[in-house]
């Protein structure tokens, strides 16, 4: 597989994400935990009907139990950071402040073997940045609030723990993207044990709230963590990094359109900040 087409794969992961916030909100009243377990349990049934179809469930046991533990703790700390920064604070506000994971990604990779980081990644980067805190000055909402900054420190938190798995992956490249089905399902059960120790039991009380919950196992917390294992471990990290500012983008664009936060102009200079950033890394990397 071309470098090239492994960043066009994981940049589709970026495209799913881009309904996460839409989904969880749509999700309420489940708890974090609880809907943590029910959509990884999808996702991983998703990606274990993949790897028995694809080459058979014993490729897994190659894998080390080391492996195993990083993946987990990097997919169930990040959304259990995330629902619950989503039911702590205002979903705009909190989703693009967990959208710091581009930028973060970018700036670490220059530490990864192999890969040098350019003044131009660095300038798209911070271009992406840019667009993104004009979503938050300007998206219409009520904009950051001393109440809610629980919250924002736990999109924070979710933000440094997704780019830290992201570029510590690109050191597992040996390993199956088959791996991420194990992932899923030890998130599902960690998730299922942490729920029942702190958390009420309250499941979707309408179609629309199971109708999220599933989309959310089959899209954003399902085949969007196998596309983006093969992206950041096969192709450029650093693109694919900048690029992914396109998700918070997106995902304010979604929750305007679904009258969850309000339009705004500023989204027409996010767009700009956000595409040329994402320009100006490319051709960064192309000229490397």
């Amino acid at each position: 597989m071309t470098k090239s087409r492994a960043t066009a794969i994981g940049f589709i992961a970026v495209l799913l994400w881009s309904l996460l916030a839409l989904f969880t909100v749509g999700s309420v009243p489940t708890p974090p935990l609880l809907l943590n377990a029910i959509c990884f349990s999808i996702g991983g049934a998703l990606g274990l009907i993949w790897t028995w179809r694809s080459g058979g469930l014993r490729q897994l046991l190659d894998i080390t139990w080391t492996t195993y533990v990083f993946g987990t703790i990097g997919l169930f700390g990040y959304h259990a950071l995330y629902f619950s920064a989503l039911r702590m604070a205002p979903a705009a506000e909190a989703g693009l402040i967990a959208y710091l994971w581009p930028l973060l990604i970018v700036l670490l990779s220059g530490l990864l073997p192999g890969e040098h980081l350019r003044i131009g990644h660095l300038i798209g980067a911070c271009l992406g940045f840019a667009g993104a805190a004009v979503i938050i000055a300007g998206g219409g909402s009520a904009g950051f609030q001393a109440e809610h900054l629980p919250g924002y420190a736990l999109a924070l938190l979710c933000a440094l723990t997704w780019s830290g798995y992201s570029v510590l992956s690109r050191r597992l490249g040996d390993t199956p993207t088959s791996s991420v089905a194990v992932f899923c399902i030890a998130t599902a059960i960690a998730s299922a044990a942490l729920h029942l120790a702190v958390e009420d039991t309250i499941l979707p009380d309408t179609a629309l709230g199971w109708a999220s919950v599933v989309a959310l196992g089959l899209g954003p917390v399902g085949l969007a963590f196998y596309v983006w294992d093969i992206g950041v471990k096969q192709g450029d990290i650093q693109v694919l990094g900048t690029a992914s500012y396109a998700a918070p983008l997106l995902s304010t664009l979604v929750l305007v359109l679904a009258g969850i936060a309000a339009p705004s102009w500023g989204l027409a200079i996010a767009a700009l900040l956000i595409t040329g950033g994402a320009i100006i890394a490319a051709r960064a990397s192309l000229k490397r």
